[in-house]
């Protein structure tokens, strides 16, 4: 089958960066289930994973986090899906990506596809939907229920990328007050257009902008960008026995001494954690993507697709991961079809 992958860690203007590929078919075990791949997106973990290193690969590392296709075959072990059914989901850190005409991945962290969107708009959203909704609901323990969140803020710093864009319209429905940080006049109309109550800038205080809108310290703070860099400010924003989480990791590290006086909470949010220690909660990842299809098909919460490149191969993966190290994308950026 064709797949796209790497023996060497390049930069990727390097043109064995990413490569064109033909590997074997695999084929399911246990609750896994065969994916025919319809569609991928790109998202910030393939860069970390392909950038430049000292390691080379005796067999080719295939990557790619983010697939929407139809099951072709089942493990023996599986009940949650059979073949035919849509799929969308983010696989598995440890295991090989899904930028490949056919993957594996366990049917407990796959969810059904939501049946308003095409496979595009499907394949731009498990990633970060799984890792916004973890961060606001589980890590950051936000209650569900709009009368629990009356007159409660949320501040997103990076508000405009994949996570951000998904993080906000989970948070309106969920009744907050919500703060974007942006610092161009692109990404803070796409923020508000998905949601965002306020933009303020990220080169700048955060307290003292939020403020000077009238507003107070915020109660939550999700990290999306550049923790170490924002995180005095962070410090300065947060309510009173109030919670940040963050998805970047750091390095050097953090002052929690800072948070000491106001009793406040710092967590981390990896939303790979479940599939990488095969935790018994597993599911709880099909379980969030099936109630966000639900979302979705109700209008509630949309795509956040902004790029589309066809076919997926190799030359425009390269395309894909370039537009990421820029650091200025907004939204997501999906590859569909093997020529």
């Amino acid at each position: 089958m064709k797949a796209v992958g790497l023996y060497k860690y390049l930069d990727i203007s390097q043109p064995e960066s990413l490569i064109d590929l033909e590997i074997e078919k695999p084929v399911p075990a246990g609750r896994d289930l065969l994916v025919k791949v319809g569609a991928i997106s790109v998202n910030p973990v393939d860069v970390k994973v392909r950038a430049p290193k000292a390691k080379t690969e005796s067999s080719p590392k295939v990557l790619g986090w983010d697939v929407a296709g139809i099951v072709e075959q089942t493990g023996p072990d599986c009940t949650l899906f059979k073949p035919g059914d849509e799929v969308y989901y983010a696989g598995a850190i440890d295991r090989p990506g899904g930028n490949s005409e056919y993957h594996l991945v366990d049917e407990r962290i796959a969810g059904s596809k939501p049946a308003s969107l095409d496979f595009a708009q499907a394949a731009a959203l498990p990633l970060t939907t799984i890792t916004a909704w973890e961060a606001l609901f589980e890590r950051l323990g936000i209650p569900m229920s709009k009368e629990d969140n009356t007159g409660k803020t949320l501040l997103i710093i990076g508000a405009a990328g994949g996570v951000g864009s998904i993080a906000i319209q989970l948070a309106k429905y969920a009744g907050l007050t919500v703060i974007g940080t942006a610092s161009r006049s692109e990404s803070s109309e796409w923020a508000k257009g998905l949601g965002a109550d306020y933009i303020i800038s990220h080169y700048e205080p955060f307290l003292a902008q939020m403020k000077a809108a009238g507003l107070s310290y915020a109660d939550y703070i999700l990290c999306l960008n550049a923790t170490v860099q924002h995180w005095g400010h962070m410090a300065e924003a947060i309510a009173p026995q109030g919670k940040i989480c963050s998805i970047v990791e750091t390095e050097e590290p953090l002052d929690l001494n800072l948070l000491k006086n106001k009793s406040a909470t710092f967590t981390w949010e990896f939303m790979f954690t479940r599939s990488l220690y095969q935790t018994p909660d597993m599911i709880k990842q099909h379980e969030l993507l099936n109630e966000n299809a639900r979302l979705i098909d109700s209008r509630v919460i949309r795509t956040t697709l902004t790029d589309l490149l066809e076919p997926i191969n190799a030359a425009n993966l390269r395309k894909a991961h370039a537009m990421i190290e820029t650091g200025r994308t907004v939204g997501k950026i999906v590859l569909e079809h093997f020529e």
